[in-house]
């Protein structure tokens, strides 16, 4: 690595800003749409972090009110940043400066739900996620900005090198945090903003070395985690931050070295990658089992498209550039920015802008019949047929961030939502503690999937689906064992079968009968129950033998959150079918189209 790995002062990326490179054509009709963003922020004053709500986290959980300020705080930054490089007239660096000095003047980069104590302390600067991205965010700024910030004044880009340096590369290289051996979204993530800083800031030749070994150490262990299908068992949420932050460190690598760490060809790391691909259902919409916020808003531009050109097989192209139509990015290409993290990502916005005017936008592709995807580590099916499209999974209820859904399904129609996972609603201190599953969104019970005698599935690894199959678009698992013993379930196959319609079969052995089971059905439209045996749902039909069940609706609207609103709209309905009768051995069947 020593004799591979550049200096920082040899390090370019991209272009830096003042060069003519920003300037030319195939960016030259997009930049106003960056500039006037920028715009909407000269003259706004910087605000101070309140460290009362920072400590709000400890006193009643809630982690939005702090988040909120400090992600609008950055996305106010970034903007700015983008704007001056894309401009490069100086109009926006006092703006600029003053965010500096504000964001630098911050005791901690962190959040509070990823710190122990009550208050951010300046001399316990543990590396968090966003630590980690407001260092990048900060390095990338002095890189394509530091002749500029020397203009005003060397004492800026030395502050910078100072803070950077205790706030990440010192502890992030001598501290042996868990991150560093996970096999989830942490440790690329971190990664991937460590790395930027080591790349730009590290003027410690052998400090910068160890750092790189360290981080291709923790990528090892990231990637041997995966299974060999390349499925996040985290979901589509978190495939942005996890193999896609693999990507970014990879491609970092690989400009820093003069392209001798080259990973192109790796069967595994290809399959991580393409597995974005796999659950886009279309118009902006992906497959959102585990905790996912922001549907349409999982697959970023400005890391898809550098990937598409690494990776260059057609079904991914196909993809980004269906993307590109479908986020309509030619029209809004600030808003995409805007949209590309918690705040707007600076450095992969410019890799991005540095690859459209390279090599311009890709020309839709019209896909052609799309394959039907099986991962068969994940357990996880998505299939496209007409204008319909079914996703299912079996897998465990031990998943990192993990829902109790083994069984569960979706079905999209027109490429928007009919029956759907309702995702994952605001995060709070209760989401990641033990009383995880007391939240509604964790529970089978409002999946697509049968309450058995009055009981939810279980969470834990040992709680999963069974003797799963999938052959020519049938998915058959028996769900059984995701149950705890009060179930009193022996046996519960279900079959989903997808052809012109959606047909799911259960059929089902009880030890005892204790309680009337129900089928849950999640959908975002009201439903019309107003004819026996139909259940319409905007404009589309579940159809059901109402000698065997009995349907009725609730209306649970009130149960969303801000996060939740934001995916849905203000209405989230709950269909139920109560199984008829006290049969231990039964068969159902029902369809949607």
């Amino acid at each position: 690595m020593e004799d591979n790995l550049v200096s920082p002062e040899k390090f370019y990326p991209v272009p830096q800003a003042g060069n003519a490179f920003w300037q030319r054509a195939n960016l030259l009709q997009y930049r106003s749409s960056y500039i006037h963003d920028g715009e909407l922020y000269l003259g706004k004053p910087w605000i101070s972090l309140p460290a009362w709500e920072f400590a709000r986290y400890k006193r009643d959980g809630n982690r939005s009110g702090y988040e909120a300020i400090y992600f609008r705080k950055r996305k106010q930054f970034a903007k700015l940043v983008l704007a001056e490089i894309l401009e490069g007239k100086g109009r926006f660096l006092p703006d600029i400066v003053n965010g500096l000095q504000s964001t630098l003047e911050e005791t901690w980069w962190g959040l509070p739900a990823h710190q122990a104590n009550p208050y951010p302390v300046d001399d316990n600067q543990v590396v968090d996620l966003f630590n980690a991205e407001t260092s990048s965010m900060i390095a990338w700024t002095k890189y394509m900005l530091e002749p500029q910030l020397d203009s005003i004044s060397p004492l800026l880009c030395q502050r910078i090198d100072k803070e950077i340096k205790r706030r990440i590369l010192i502890p992030a290289l001598h501290e042996n945090y868990w991150w560093k051996t996970a096999g989830m979204n942490w440790n690329p993530w971190i990664c991937s903003n460590w790395l930027t800083c080591v790349l730009f800031c590290e003027g410690n030749r052998q400090e910068q070395v160890d750092a790189v070994c360290q981080i291709i150490d923790c990528m090892d262990h990231f990637i041997k985690a995966y299974p060999a299908d390349g499925g996040c068992d985290e979901g589509a949420g978190y495939w942005d931050r996890a193999s896609a932050s693999l990507f970014e460190c990879l491609n970092l690598l690989f400009k820093a070295t003069n392209h001798k760490v080259d990973v192109r060809g790796n069967a595994k790391i290809e399959a991580m990658m393409s597995y974005i691909y796999k659950m886009y259902i279309g118009n902006g919409w992906f497959v959102d089992f585990a905790d996912t916020h922001a549907n349409r808003n999982l697959a970023q531009l400005n890391i898809v498209y550098p990937l598409s050109l690494a990776i260059p097989r057609p079904a991914m192209q196909a993809f980004v550039s269906s993307l590109f139509t479908d986020l309509q990015w030619k029209d809004h290409p600030s808003q995409c920015y805007e949209n590309s993290g918690n705040w707007p990502t600076l450095g992969r916005e410019l890799i991005f802008l540095s690859c459209i005017q390279k090599y311009g936008i890709p020309s839709y592709q019209k896909p052609k019949k799309q394959e039907d995807v099986w991962l068969n580590d994940l357990q996880i099916m998505a299939l496209h047929r007409g204008r319909l499209f079914l996703a299912a999974k079996g897998g465990t209820n031990g998943e990192s961030h993990n829902h109790n859904d083994v069984g569960s399904f979706i079905v999209y129609a027109d490429n928007e939502p009919l029956l759907i996972d309702p995702a994952v609603g605001d995060y709070t201190s209760q989401t990641f503690s033990k009383r995880r599953y007391e939240i509604w969104t964790m529970q089978s019970a409002y999946h697509n999937l049968p309450t058995i005698n009055g009981t939810m599935e279980k969470n834990g690894k040992e709680f999963g689906a069974r003797n799963v199959m999938f052959k020519d678009g049938i998915l058959t698992m028996d769900i059984s064992q995701a149950y705890p013993k009060d179930a009193h379930v022996k046996k519960w196959v279900r079959t989903i079968r997808m052809g012109k319609k959606v047909t799911i079969t259960e059929s089902y052995q009880l030890d005892r009968y204790a309680k009337p089971s129900t089928l849950t059905f999640m959908t975002p439209y009201k439903p019309d129950l107003s004819k026996q045996g139909t259940i319409r749902i905007n404009g589309h039909a579940l159809r059901y033998n109402q000698e065997q069940m009995e349907a009725t609706v609730e209306d649970i609207s009130g149960m969303l959150d801000a996060t939740l609103s934001k995916m849905w709209g203000a209405h989230l309905y709950r269909i139920l079918l109560t199984i008829k009768g006290k049969q231990l051995h039964n068969q159902l069947q029902y369809t949607v189209n």
